[in-house]
């Protein structure tokens, strides 16, 4: 497994386990188990997937010490602000059962993320995080929180896939010492992402799937790859991506791929934070 640098000189895989939408507890936790054997270090959540204890549970039964798994969880809009903050990262420490968290980002770019980003500061240097960043910023975002604050976020997690590729806000988070990591990598299929013909077709070049070629493009452009699947074949599969490299003619074949749009949603669309100002979940 391969691993990237981050701003504050932690190490961090650069190929992880995500496990969003895995809702059903007993499929989460063997999901990440069978990631876990196969030889990912890196499993990313979220308060907001539900499945947190799930994620702790597999990591305790895997045997794997703790200090060799590198884990992502995040902070719901529902919890942003200073006090708020810290209530709900001993949750999630509670939930993971752990003592430490590795990377801590604010999920979503609304609501009171400065008073957020002071308490993920404090809990930084108190320990307990490993690394502090954001998901979902875009460039202004992202530097409003870089220009009022002490420590510049590690990661901006972000929606990459061939269909939007993101490079100027990826070309930005470089600029600024942030890692770009990617969501959804394969667009969940969308836009007929497993049945495109120049993505086959350079899989077939190298013996990979479309998958494999899409997290191999990813792991080229510097970028931190999250793959999911529960399915333990392609668990394994999506892994197998450091002994091939893509040709720059590849790499170039599927930069044409971009649409430039969101295969899901646009985060700077009003309509949208308005109603995810009232999403809350029982966790």
């Amino acid at each position: 497994m391969e691993s990237v640098v981050l701003n504050n000189g932690i190490l961090m895989p650069q190929l992880g386990f995500g496990v969003y939408q895995i809702e059903d507890a007993n499929e989460a936790v063997n999901s990440v188990k069978v990631a876990l054997e196969c030889g990912y270090r890196h499993i990313d959540t979220a308060a907001a997937y539900m499945n947190e204890r799930q994620v702790g549970q597999a990591i305790k039964e895997s045997g794997i010490p703790r200090e060799e798994i590198f884990v992502t969880t995040k902070l719901w809009v529902q919890d942003v602000g200073y006090e708020n903050t810290k209530k709900a990262f001993e949750k999630s420490l509670q939930r993971l059962d752990v003592e430490y968290i590795d990377l801590y980002l604010i999920h979503q770019p609304y609501g009171d993320v400065h008073g957020s980003w002071k308490a993920m500061e404090e809990l930084y240097k108190e320990g307990k995080i490993k690394a502090i960043g954001v998901s979902n910023f875009s460039e202004d975002r992202l530097m409003d929180l870089i220009a009022f604050n002490e420590i510049i976020p590690a990661i901006n997690q972000i929606e990459v896939n061939a269909f939007y590729q993101h490079d100027d806000l990826h070309q930005f988070n470089k600029s600024q010492g942030v890692y770009t990591e990617a969501w959804a990598p394969f667009a969940e299929g969308r836009n007929n992402l497993f049945q495109n013909e120049i993505l086959a077709e350079i899989g077939a070049k190298y013996n990979k799937s479309i998958a494999q070629v899409i997290s191999r493009w990813l792991v080229q452009r510097e970028i931190i790859v999250l793959a999911k699947s529960v399915k333990e074949e392609r668990i394994r599969q999506n892994l197998d991506v450091f002994d091939f490299e893509l040709s720059s003619e590849d790499m170039k074949k599927i930069s044409e791929l971009n649409t430039g749009e969101s295969q899901f949603f646009d985060h700077k669309d009003p309509e949208r934070i308005k109603n995810i100002s009232n999403v809350t979940f029982d966790i």
